[in-house]
This record gives C-alpha cells, sequence and structure tokens, in this order.
C-alpha cells in the first residue's frame, strides 16, 4: 500500500511505516526535536500520534477499500518509560475484527525492545458515502 504522506502528522513527526500484514503494522519513529517535550522527552501525544497511525494503517488495510473507511473511535496510553533520543517502534496488532469496530493493541518500544508506551485504539469502519 502507498501512503501519502506529504504534508501530514506523519512527515511532520518522521513515522515511517516498515510493515503492513493481517497480523498488524510496525511502525518508527524518531525521538528527537520533532517529538521532544519541552523538558527534552519523547512527547506522550507523539506516542499517541504514532499509535493511532499504525493502528489506522492497520484498519484501512483490513477493510474493503471499495465500499469501507475507517476512523479513529477513541485511544488511550500508559506512557512506561521515558526516552531522550534514538528511535522509537509501533507493533500494532488488532485483537477484534468486527463489522463496524475493530481494536488494536499497540506497544512502543525502544531500540532495546524496552516498553516505552502501550495503547488500546478502537477504529470505526464505516461504509462511504456514494
Amino acid at each position: 500500500m502507498d501512503y501519502n504522506v506529504k504534508n501530514t502528522l506523519m512527515e511532520a513527526l518522521g513515522i515511517t511505516v516498515t510493515s503492513v500484514s493481517n497480523d498488524g503494522v510496525v511502525a518508527t519513529m524518531p525521538v528527537d526535536h520533532r517529538t521532544h517535550q519541552p523538558f527534552g522527552l519523547l512527547h506522550g501525544g507523539a506516542s499517541v500520534a504514532l499509535a493511532e497511525t499504525a493502528a489506522s494503517i492497520g484498519a484501512y488495510y483490513l477493510v474493503d477499500h471499495e465500499i469501507e473507511t475507517c476512523v479513529g473511535l477513541e485511544i488511550n496510553a500508559n506512557h512506561i518509560r521515558g526516552k531522550k533520543s534514538g528511535t522509537v517502534t509501533a507493533h500494532a496488532k488488532p485483537v477484534h475484527r468486527g463489522k463496524t469496530t475493530m481494536v488494536w493493541e499497540i506497544k512502543i518500544v525502544d531500540e532495546e525492545n524496552e516498553l516505552i508506551c502501550i495503547s488500546r485504539c478502537t477504529m470505526a469502519v464505516l461504509k462511504k458515502k456514494n
């Protein structure tokens, strides 16, 4: 799947999707000036943006593009560990695939596979309007 990330939040935060399959999505994001909060740590909002991006791409991959689309309905996140630099990786997996909703679990880890953030995102599956 091709994603037009130009002039999007993905481009602004440096989010890169590295794999997409029926089993889930893997995406990375740098921890740098674009994703820091004022104290020099990874901003929780940036982690949430990475989590929802991975879940959204995964949900879209699983729907029938001719008649369906999907949007974020709800997201939560627990920020487990701070991070000052480097790269974080989101591993998003579907835990529920219904007709009108999907629930995704997203684990964000650092280079040593230490858990930085865990998130759950509910996606709404919508019928496209003609």
